[in-house]
């Protein structure tokens, strides 16, 4: 067992027993999550054009997507785009093997497309999307890195991940999941670019939810108010079934029925009427963002899945903190993981990997931390299963 791997006991108040906790999560067609979702759906494909060409992912990293808002007209019955939604694709990639052109740009472009015509049916991605893309040659010294087949890290970096989810986290991610999942087969009226954003005092939880509403199959104002109401009802059905606490439901709080005032898009997604998006601004690995709790700021999508420990660690941390949770049971409050890692360095042997333990008075420490020592060199060991599983789409990265 490697002597950098660290297990303490730490003590503080969990979070689901203090008093307040936020929590949010970008739905998939928030701008900042569709930025992730291009960026990873493009790695995902120059990782298999590369495995199907050559037999290995080569170098590549395209976690650099933006997005410039267009500009549309929507109004009750049908609206139209006025100007398309810019999406840049950015990054760098192997472009010539042994003198050979790659088709880098064809696979990204496809990808990206593909991507957007799969999870925003609202969307015309012929006419209401204009895709550009600027991936360019990889940087000679990260590529050498990469060359070597040792698999070093191409960064110094860190990855967070804890466990486990509070209600109020996980009511958060299932609200998201039910508004872009079942609840459209009621309420088709409502597009997929949603954000809930969860508060809790107490034993009270409030959830504001920003749906973008689409306006062709909304008649008039009566019929989308009464859509709000109705979602309001089937969020708040949906949510107790996760949790204990008294749950408030609030949505679209911008609009003003007096004013004329409504959320209302020609797609769905607000992206169209010029709301930006980037990639790394929106939720973590684990599907959050979570102001009480250890977050890395780095942005995992569209990073290499190979040896770019911005991503892999983050991942890593997360595993790893929801496998030594779920050994420890009930004793186990919070496990928080850190791992760093050194540029140059094999990805299996970090700089420092920590795991702090919030337990139970009654639990053996001693006991859980051979088990996370064990668990954290296990997966350490056997960090290439992630690479395979990020490829395959098994592994969500916001």
């Amino acid at each position: 067992m490697a002597k950098n791997i660290f297990v303490e006991q730490v003590d503080h108040i969990p979070v689901n027993r203090q008093r307040v906790e936020l929590v949010e999560r970008k739905g998939v067609g928030h701008p900042d999550s569709i930025a992730d979702g291009l960026s990873e759906s493009v790695s995902r494909a120059l990782s298999q054009m590369y495995i199907e060409r050559y037999g290995r992912i080569l170098h590549h990293n395209t976690d650099e997507t933006q997005i410039v808002g267009g500009q549309s007209c929507p109004k009750f019955g049908g609206g139209v785009m006025l100007e398309p939604i810019y999406i840049l694709l950015v990054g760098r990639a192997t472009t010539e093997v042994n003198g050979e052109r790659v088709p880098y740009r064809t696979t990204a472009i496809k990808a990206a497309s593909d991507y957007l015509k799969m999870h925003f049916p609202n969307l015309d991605v012929g006419a209401d999307v204009m895709l550009d893309c600027k991936i360019g040659k990889g940087s000679v010294d990260l590529s050498a890195l990469y060359e070597t087949k040792k698999l070093l890290a191409n960064d110094t970096s860190f990855g967070v991940g804890y466990a486990p989810l509070s209600e109020t986290e996980n009511v958060t991610i299932e609200t998201e999941k039910y508004i872009n999942g079942d609840m459209k087969k009621e309420l088709k009226e409502t597009g997929e670019d949603v954000k809930v954003m969860s508060s809790r005092v107490g034993d009270e939880l409030s959830l504001t939810v920003a749906c973008a509403m689409v306006d062709r199959y909304i008649d008039d104002p009566d019929h989308y108010q009464n859509a709000i109401a109705d979602m309001k009802n089937v969020i708040a059905d949906h949510a107790v079934k996760f949790t204990d606490l008294d749950v408030k439901v609030f949505v679209n709080t911008a609009d003003n029925y007096k004013d004329g005032i409504y959320y209302l898009t020609v797609t769905g997604l607000s992206m169209e009427n010029g709301d930006d998006g980037s990639v790394g601004r929106g939720n973590r690995v684990n599907g959050l963002i979570t102001p009480f709790r250890p977050m890395s700021m780095e942005a995992a999508a569209g990073k290499n899945p190979v040896t770019h420990v911005g991503k892999l660690y983050n991942i890593l941390a997360k595993i790893i903190a929801d496998e030594i949770a779920k050994e420890g049971g009930g004793d186990i409050y919070e496990a928080r993981v850190r791992i760093l890692s050194q540029i140059g360095r094999p990805i299996c042997d970090p700089q420092t990997a920590s795991v702090q333990l919030n337990i139970a008075k009654s639990a053996k420490f001693s006991k859980l931390k051979s088990e996370a020592e064990r668990i954290v060199d296990y997966w350490l060991e056997n960090i290439g299963q992630i690479t395979g599983k990020v490829v395959n789409g098994e592994i969500a990265v916001f």
